[in-house]
């Protein structure tokens, strides 16, 4: 290989949030800061030596993060589409801002969205009562954002892990809404077992596939029935898993999708999002995978 493997996280990170404080913020009407939540985050991915970080996705969670911004969707127990869904206002994009300022000069960012599909599945419709055009207004919302963080950002990150459970036969026109016309490239993060669904994510309109390889390496097989011209992230530590991965066992991992991917492999992360991992843990898997990353690209 002669194109160097990067290292690069999902999206969101364990922060220590003092729930108090954000509390008395709200009830004496004062803007809460989540800059200290994000500097959390980029401090432990950047120490840790990743080349691709997030804001780690501190402000809610990742349905949440998007939709409470977006019009016609009301937020309770879980989101309520109660008018047609529209932008409103940048969602991320502050975020993002304040993430860059602390970068070192050896990293990038990531600008994560949560996928329309995922989001259409995860809401109450009181509505559309009709999930693709539900799905499509999100995905147009998605666009205007992403138009915005390219200015910002390396690339651009789709989370859709519903894809792993239902793909939707409008799936590649759902993408192709949120990336035509991007100047950045562009991630289709898909976790869980995605074997039965390879044959139609090789052709996603999208530079770079992400997948959780470590908890579900079977997919290598599969892959292997289906070449994929497509660049590769590969999932190399577990999200679901507090066992950490040593630097050797990672290095094992990568070489394997190596002789499937060869010099498609351009990212090394985690699995999945790391938020419900102990955050010493989730600090300790990526500074082996970066390590791991080191020894890879000596060879």
């Amino acid at each position: 290989m002669k194109q160097k493997i990067q290292t690069s996280v999902i999206g969101s990170y364990p922060v220590a949030i003092n729930t108090q404080e954000l509390m008395n913020d709200y009830f004496t009407e004062q803007p809460s800061s989540w800059t200290p939540y994000i500097e959390q985050a980029v401090h432990d991915m950047t120490t840790a030596g990743i080349t691709y970080v997030s804001d780690g996705q501190t402000r809610d969670p990742f349905i949440q993060l998007f939709t409470r911004k977006m019009k016609g969707c009301r937020i309770r127990e879980r989101t309520e589409i109660i008018g047609p869904v529209r932008y409103k206002d940048p969602i991320t994009v502050a975020d993002q801002i304040t993430a860059k300022r602390l970068l070192p000069r050896h990293a990038g960012l990531i600008g994560v969205l949560t996928g329309p599909f995922t989001l259409a599945k995860s809401s109450v419709d009181s509505f559309y009562h009709d999930e693709r055009t539900l799905a499509f207004d999100f995905a147009q919302v998605l666009h205007k954002e992403a138009e915005l963080l390219v200015k910002h950002v390396d690339f651009i990150s789709i989370d859709e892990p519903v894809f792993s459970n239902e793909l939707p036969e409008y799936a590649f026109e759902l993408l192709q809404t949120i990336t035509k016309g991007l100047s950045r490239p562009t991630r289709l993060h898909v976790c869980g077992d995605v074997s039965s669904i390879i044959p139609r994510l090789v052709d996603m309109p999208v530079d770079i596939l992400s997948h959780e390889f470590k908890a579900s390496p079977h997919l290598f097989d599969v892959f292997v029935e289906y070449p994929c011209k497509k660049q590769m992230c590969i999932g190399a530590v577990q999200s679901d898993d507090t066992r950490v991965e040593s630097v050797e066992e990672i290095v094992a991992h990568v070489k394997k999708a190596i002789t499937i991917f060869d010099e498609n492999v351009v990212h090394i992360a985690p699995d999945c999002g790391q938020r419900l991992l102990p955050r010493d843990i989730a600090f300790q898997k990526l500074k082996n995978l970066a390590l791991a990353g080191e020894i890879l690209n000596e060879r």
